[in-house]
């Protein structure tokens, strides 16, 4: 099965459509964070966040599915439909945010095993970590690296994802 996947810069119109996927995403990867904890983290990725980054969604017929925040070369957030997971689309938007800014870092709660594995299959390193989130709340973060762009393979060599074609829109 093909799935055309383009990519496209972020814009003032997608806002709520990034809101809903980092939602989503987020009730998926951090159960342990408490509905008003979420409901206040939604405040500043709306308020704060999104202006900050770099933005690039992934966007299949229906819309987007996905997006990759940079700041600089620091992943802010890499968040997909969890109807989307395991198809290449995290993937694909990492392997363009590396071409875009060459070796990345990302922080990841420790909790979130699934995230973890996902960095890690790319070719991440954990290179440290902290008892605390950007909140103060004791939810350890880890900060994983990338040592070389060469680990991260293209959109079509995932075992695992059906076959995708990425177009970029600018």
């Amino acid at each position: 099965m093909t799935v055309d996947i383009v990519l496209r810069p972020y814009a003032g119109q997608d806002r709520d459509a990034c809101l809903a996927i980092w939602r989503a995403a987020s009730e998926a990867g951090h159960p342990f964070l408490t509905r008003p904890a979420l409901d206040a983290d939604q405040v500043l990725v709306r308020d704060v966040y999104l202006a900050k980054a770099a933005i690039t969604l992934a966007c299949d017929g229906a819309g987007p599915v996905g997006f990759i925040a940079l700041i600089d070369d620091f992943i802010g957030g890499l968040f997909v439909q969890p109807g989307r997971h395991r198809q290449g689309v995290g993937r694909l938007l990492i392997a363009a945010a590396s071409r875009q800014a060459g070796p990345l870092s990302v922080e990841v709660y420790a909790e979130n095993a699934k995230a973890l594995r996902f960095y890690e299959t790319l070719g991440f390193v954990p290179t440290a970590e902290r008892a605390t989130d950007d909140q103060g709340r004791p939810h350890a973060l880890v900060r994983l690296g990338h040592p070389c762009l060469a680990a991260i393979c293209g959109p079509n060599d995932c075992p695992d994802a059906p076959q995708m074609t990425a177009v970029t829109r600018t």
